[in-house]
This record gives structure tokens, C-alpha cells and sequence, in this order.
């Protein structure tokens, strides 16, 4: 069941969205060689609760912590841990966030000091196929056409685009119908409309885009243990040009992918 989304309804995921990137802002200023994923995701649970929210994944289907913290090769749901981030690592960081009854999600992937020109492409390619995506959800267009758009951009740059992981419409719960795939074909698919509200969030390995899951239970991680990056936006679908409404601007003030 698709549920649309009212204007007022749209403010208050616009705020929620609005905290997450704020948090995101906050933690990228501690992003460097040395700092662990426990410390960056006590940051980010300490800014929630301060401007009144509530962390959206922290006993969410039992994940235990505020951030989904995924370095590397790992694609999505690491569990944040004390061992120290690299020089050249990249980390995933994804936040949710509940306020207001309505929730906010919005993920980025950060370089560790300096990256080799490969992560660094991948990276830049990644963030750009979210935009090429988000360009697609306007009214009349359908999902395919987002899938499509991302597919199309970074595969022809010989990038992987996993399957089995979506992005998701959003508001009340923090997961609802429909998924939005990262691939596509043009034309196909449940056709958007004004009010809908979706989390767009390709998730892009430079190798294989085959995964698997660790142990934890939770960590997905490539087939090829190559690395993968992750952007994520909450969008809502208009007429002429979807609204994106959470945003990077703080995090951009610090960091430049």
C-alpha cells in the first residue's frame, strides 16, 4: 500500500530530514584517520537526541546502534565497532532519524584523508547517479525510470549496481511501499505521483555487484570484497522537479566527494 503524503505531512519528513542532515554535518567534521565508528555514531546519537528526535535504526529489527557504519567493502548495515578508520579507507554512514511521528533518512559515503583516485571516482560517480535518479521522480514518470537513470550512468563507467537492496518509500515508518530499485528499464514500473515520498539510494561496487552477508547477521559486503560506496536522499515526487528534502550542505561545508 503506497500512502501519499499531505503538505503538512511533507514539513514535518522535511524536518526529520532537515536533523539527519545536520547529524551527518556534525559527524563528517570528526571524519579522519584515528577515529572509530563507535565514536562517530555517539556523536551522531548525542546531536539527534539534543534537537529532539529519536534514532530511527538503534532497535530497529534489533540493530543495536544510531548509524549504519559500512567502511570499504562493506555495502550497507555495518555495525559501528572501535577499530580506528585508515588513511584511504571510505565509510558509509547512514542515519535515520524519528521526530514528530515522521522520519528522515539520508546516507553518505566519506573519504579517509586521501583515497586513491579509483575510490575517489567511484565516489563521484555514486553521488552523481543518486542526482540522475532523483531527476526521474517527477509526476508521471514511474519507478523504472529511476532505476533506469542510475543503471544506466555508472554501468556504462564499468561499476556494479547491486540487486539486492532498495531504497523505500518513507514517512510515518521508516520503511514503506514501494522499493525503489538502482536498476531498472524506462517505461516499467508503478507510475509516481505528487505526495509521494522515497528514499532514493544507490548502492555501487567498483567490482562485482554481487554481495553477501556476514555473520552479524546485519553487514553486507561485496561478492569481490572490492569497495562499494552509498548515497541516500529523501526526495518527494513533484510535478516538474522532485523536492529533495534532506540535504548534504553541511556535510559539504567540510567535505568534497
Amino acid at each position: 500500500m503506497i500512502y501519499y503524503k499531505t503538505e503538512e505531512e511533507i514539513d514535518l519528513i522535511r524536518e526529520s530530514s532537515l536533523l539527519v542532515g545536520k547529524v551527518h554535518g556534525e559527524i563528517s567534521k570528526w571524519i579522519e584517520p584515528g577515529v572509530t565508528t563507535l565514536k562517530l555514531d555517539a556523536i551522531a546519537e548525542e546531536v539527534i537526541r539534543d534537537h529532539g528526535g529519536e534514532p530511527a535504526f538503534k532497535g530497529y529489527n534489533g540493530f543495536p546502534n544510531t548509524l549504519c557504519a559500512s567502511p570499504n567493502e562493506c555495502v550497507v548495515h555495518g555495525i559501528p565497532n572501535d577499530k580506528p578508520l585508515k588513511e584511504g579507507d571510505i565509510i558509509s554512514l547512514d542515519c535515520g532519524v524519528e521526530m514528530n511521528g515522521f522520519f528522515g533518512d539520508s546516507a553518505y559515503t566519506y573519504p579517509v584523508g586521501d583515497v586513491s583516485e579509483e575510490v575517489s571516482n567511484l565516489l563521484i560517480a555514486t553521488k552523481e547517479s543518486l542526482y540522475k535518479g532523483i531527476e526521474q521522480a517527477v509526476s508521471g514518470n514511474r519507478l523504472g525510470d529511476i532505476g533506469y537513470a542510475i543503471q544506466n550512468y555508472v554501468e556504462t563507467q564499468g561499476y556494479g549496481v547491486v540487486r539486492e537492496l532498495v531504497g523505500h518509500g518513507i514517512g510515518r515508518e521508516l520503511h514503506e511501499d514501494p522499493q525503489v530499485a538502482n536498476y531498472g528499464r524506462r517505461g516499467k514500473g508503478t507510475q509516481l505521483k505528487e505526495g509521494l515520498v522515497i528514499a532514493i539510494e544507490p548502492m555501487i561496487n567498483i567490482g562485482t555487484k554481487d554481495v553477501k552477508e556476514l555473520s552479524d547477521g546485519w553487514t553486507i559486503v561485496t561478492g569481490d570484497a572490492k569497495p562499494s560506496a552509498h548515497f541516500e536522499h529523501t526526495i518527494v515526487v513533484r510535478k516538474n522537479k522532485a523536492e529533495i528534502l534532506s540535504t548534504f550542505e553541511f556535510i559539504e561545508e567540510k567535505v568534497n566527494v
